[in-house]
């Protein structure tokens, strides 16, 4: 089949080298322009990018899809499909009606569940047992369209963000090849609006761990910030990024330190209290809970910042 692909992270460059690696016809990749990054903030070119030139497939990277001459570079291809998975910008209404057979998105949930920009992370705050892949006929709305395929992933008790995003990206690349295989086959299925919710895009204040939540909770918070933004507290006034935590039994004032001993470290929560396993202290490199100790001792007693808020 005669393909545009439009993406940006390694989410969609597994998509796009399925697709590649399936035989189709990838007349254009279209991909965010190169940000930088680093401490040198030298321009560094997506993952689609650089899939995509290791396949020797054409790139493009407009600022917008807006523009008349962006749109007009698109039209000239003819293509039958347009894949889109994770790209960043907004397609318009002419781009959605250019290709013979649309535009399809690979969704890292299972819609309507989770419409929006942070699927995976909401999906595991929120204590999810299960998310998936939808693939779905775009439209003008954010993540409306009509969906074509599902197929669930389960997102088990010890998955980070990164872990279950790895799965996911696995499921999508292989749920586009296959819908596009059975296109003719597949039946567009509506989506109840009234079962919808929000997957709102993650911000690095989010991310603060706030202890009058129960422990459990703030577990799952850990494991869905893991690896971006990354949960954080402060000590003494110093910001500590927490990697990985459990919830454990304990009871104290919210934020309060119970345990700082040797390869413990518990803190109190609105209910229990969260071990801390592994963190990172302010422009120090990752660490097991008894190295950080070993080298900053704690007192029981301690109360961690953001331990109410209004």
């Amino acid at each position: 089949m005669r393909l545009i692909f439009a993406g940006t992270p390694p989410f969609a460059a597994a998509a796009l080298d399925a697709l590649a690696d399936a035989g189709h016809d990838i007349v254009l990749v279209l991909t965010q322009p190169d940000r930088p990054a680093g401490r040198g903030m030298k321009l560094v070119p997506s993952a689609v990018k650089r899939a995509a030139l290791a396949r020797g497939l054409p790139v493009s990277q407009p600022a917008s899809l807006k523009t008349p001459e962006a749109q007009a570079e698109l039209a000239t291809l003819h293509p039958d499909v347009m894949v889109v998975a994770a790209y960043g910008l907004i397609l318009p209404q002419a781009v959605l009606d250019l290709p013979r057979r649309g535009c399809l998105n690979i969704h890292a949930s299972l819609l309507p569940r989770w419409r929006g920009a942070a699927p995976i992370q909401r999906a595991m705050l929120a204590g999810d047992t299960e998310t998936g892949i939808t693939i779905m006929q775009m439209d003008a709305g954010l993540d409306t369209g009509a969906m074509l395929t599902k197929t669930m992933v389960p997102i088990r008790p010890d998955d980070t963000a990164g872990s279950l995003h790895d799965a996911l990206a696995a499921a999508g690349a292989q749920a586009i090849v296959v819908a596009l295989a059975r296109l003719d086959a597949l039946t567009p299925q509506v989506q109840d609006a009234r079962e919808a919710t929000y997957a709102a895009k993650l911000s690095k204040d989010e991310a603060q761990l706030d202890w009058t939540q129960p422990a459990e909770t703030l577990a799952r918070a850990v494991r869905a910030y893991n690896p971006v933004p990354g949960a954080w507290t402060r000590v003494e006034d110093a910001p500590l990024k927490i990697w990985a935590a459990d919830a454990v039994n304990g009871a104290g004032v919210p934020g309060e330190i119970l345990v700082a001993q040797g390869a413990a470290l518990h803190v109190a929560c609105g209910t229990g209290a969260l071990a801390l396993t592994e963190v990172q202290p302010a422009g120090g490199k990752r660490m097991a809970i008894a190295a950080y100790l070993a080298g900053r001792p704690l007192a029981p007693g301690l109360h961690l910042d953001g331990a109410a808020r209004a």
